[in-house]
């Protein structure tokens, strides 16, 4: 890892002229959160970095994850179809909220703290977004144990576009940021954590089987009505082409005519999509090809390797379930290599720590 670099001399010299840019028009970050969030980093000391809350927000989210993975590792435990799994301990839905709504908030105090300590640096944004992408995974699958893939549940397979259709979101806001430079932060994000850590709270007192019904005039169960809010359903009509994408093409045309954006050739406007494009297809193939069911027989393991590559997919169930697990690792590794070194090149290049801030000298 020393002699291991990601970043050429021309990439970290684009950083130098790098300004962070973003507009956000949701009212419930206006009249809500940001006005908590001022609250909150008023209590921070001034010793403590940025990034290290941005650290500490998203281990929390994985703690939320070690803990669903430990009291209901095939999502079984909310089904009464299959006694052979207990219940998730109401304490650990308690445990999920007060997490949730930690990471939150520190996820959405990190950049004030930065402009309050003046310590703001690219390096900062990108440990912030670098951080946030992983989690748009960890959230939706933690959560996803509130209701199972049993009777009033949801299948792992349809639950798997949930996942597709979040994580497709969130590189297209930083593909119109690429085009714009400027990050339009989406109205849902703020919506859907203060949501979760609503439903986890909920749950903590009444358990999952609280769940367990139908929503009146639709007659479709709870679980079900979730899964087309979160744009499963009506995933290409209304769901992700009908709320994100015109806006977005939106703003980078207005970007192009006013001549405020990039200015990037057609494919250099459109490659970063590309290969999004052609690894959610080759992860759908999988899963809908693999002749053992591979999504049904490991889900978490499936989940977490989604951002892996596509292999052959062979008849034999263990050979494929070992081939996910080595995808799993294989992926794992290579993330974390990939971000500790970007890291610490960054932090080469603009002489400062990650996750502790530089006493000014005198």
């Amino acid at each position: 890892m020393e002699g291991f670099r990601y970043l050429t001399p021309q990439i970290l010299a684009g950083f130098d002229k790098y300004k962070y840019s973003s507009v956000d028009t949701s009212p419930v970050s206006k009249y809500i959160t940001h006005p908590f969030w001022n609250w909150v980093v008023e209590l921070y000391p001034k010793w403590l970095a940025p990034n290290l809350l941005t650290l500490i927000g998203f281990m929390q989210l994985i703690m939320n994850v070690c803990l669903m993975t430990y009291y209901d590792p095939h999502f079984y435990a909310a089904s009464r179809d299959h006694p052979e799994y207990p219940p998730v301990p109401n304490w650990v839905w308690l445990v999920c909220a007060i997490n949730n709504f930690l990471s939150h908030t520190l996820d959405g105090t990190d950049g004030k703290q930065a402009r309050r300590t003046n310590s703001s640096s690219p390096l900062g944004e990108l440990f912030d977004h670098g951080l946030d992408s992983w989690a748009s995974m960890f959230m939706p699958v933690a959560i996803y144990s509130i209701f199972g893939r049993g009777e009033f549940g949801v299948g792992v397979y349809r639950t798997f576009f949930v996942l597709l259709g979040l994580n497709f979101c969130f590189i297209l806001s930083h593909w119109e940021k690429y085009n714009t430079c400027v990050l339009f932060l989406p109205w849902g994000y703020d919506i859907g954590l203060l949501s979760m850590t609503v439903v986890y709270f909920i749950t903590s007192i009444g358990g999952t089987d609280m769940w367990k019904f139908k929503v009146p005039v639709l007659d479709y169960p709870v679980s079900e009505v979730i899964e087309i809010i979160m744009h499963c359903k009506l995933y290409f009509s209304i769901g992700v082409f009908g709320l994100t994408c015109p806006p977005v093409i939106w703003n980078i045309y207005k970007s192009y005519r006013d001549k405020t954006g990039n200015m990037l050739s057609p494919w250099e406007a459109i490659r970063p999509l590309v290969s999004t494009m052609i690894l959610f297809t080759l992860m759908i193939s999988w899963a809908a090809l693999s002749s053992n069911d591979v999504i049904e027989l490991q889900p978490r393991l499936f989940y977490w390797t989604t951002g892996t590559a596509f292999s052959n997919i062979t008849p034999s169930a263990t050979v494929e379930l070992c081939l996910l697990w080595g995808y799993c690792i294989l992926a794992t590794v290579a993330h974390l290599h990939f971000g500790f070194c970007v890291v610490k090149e960054m932090c080469e290049h603009f002489n400062i720590n990650a996750l502790t801030i530089k006493k000014k000298e005198e």
